[in-house]
């Protein structure tokens, strides 16, 4: 399935700094009947958003009207526990585009990659600089510049990110891995051709 583009996103962000945050927590395993990946952001984060009663939980910083966009920034180890593709399902369901912490499960990772979903690791000391932005200003816009690898912060403040070149090139083109081959088809045919 291809995805749209991703070159540059400025964005407001949600702040969910606690550590740890695991894939049933992500989107509960009750919620996993589904097949197809539409409709999964609507329980994102359920047990959290919503009590015993199916009432939001105001508390919970996604049912917090001063927090909005398109960026989650989350404690360390993000997306640890079960392998659950679902938990990237639910992430860009709801409409993130990017998680930031400073470290994520390798399963989740290469998931959200695979989904659209850009999975940003900075430092320890830049995530709390993050947490400490949003906190004194919800509304702050943050640039995440895939092109060249960096996070950009409203105060000029900014830390160069990592990722595989592949999944950068997909992302970049709104690649799944079979739209990467079709887009080799030329040098495929040529390669075919030469090795009759």
């Amino acid at each position: 399935m291809s995805k749209e583009k991703f070159i540059t996103l400025i964005s407001g962000a949600v702040p969910l700094p606690v550590e740890n945050i695991d894939t049933d927590q992500i989107i509960p395993a009750r919620f996993l009947k589904a097949t197809t990946r539409e409709g999964f952001g609507e329980n994102l984060f359920r047990d959290w958003r919503f009590d015993a009663n199916n009432q939001l939980i105001e508390g919970f910083v996604l049912n917090n009207k001063s927090y909005s966009g398109k960026i989650l920034v989350a404690g360390k180890n993000f997306g640890c526990g079960s392998s659950r593709e679902h938990a990237a399902w639910a992430i860009h369901d709801y409409g993130f585009k990017v998680v930031i912490s400073s470290f994520f499960a390798d399963i989740f990772k290469n998931n959200a990659l695979n989904n659209g979903v850009l999975p940003l690791v900075v430092s320890d000391s830049f995530l709390k600089r993050l947490f400490d932005l949003i906190a004194a200003t919800p509304t702050a816009q943050i640039t995440v510049d895939l092109q060249n690898q960096q996070v950009k912060l409203p105060d000029g403040t900014s830390e160069a990110f990592e990722i595989n070149a592949y999944k950068k090139t997909c992302l970049m083109n709104g690649y799944d891995d079979i739209d990467y081959l079709l887009s080799l088809r030329t040098e495929i045919r040529a390669f075919d051709q030469a090795h009759a």
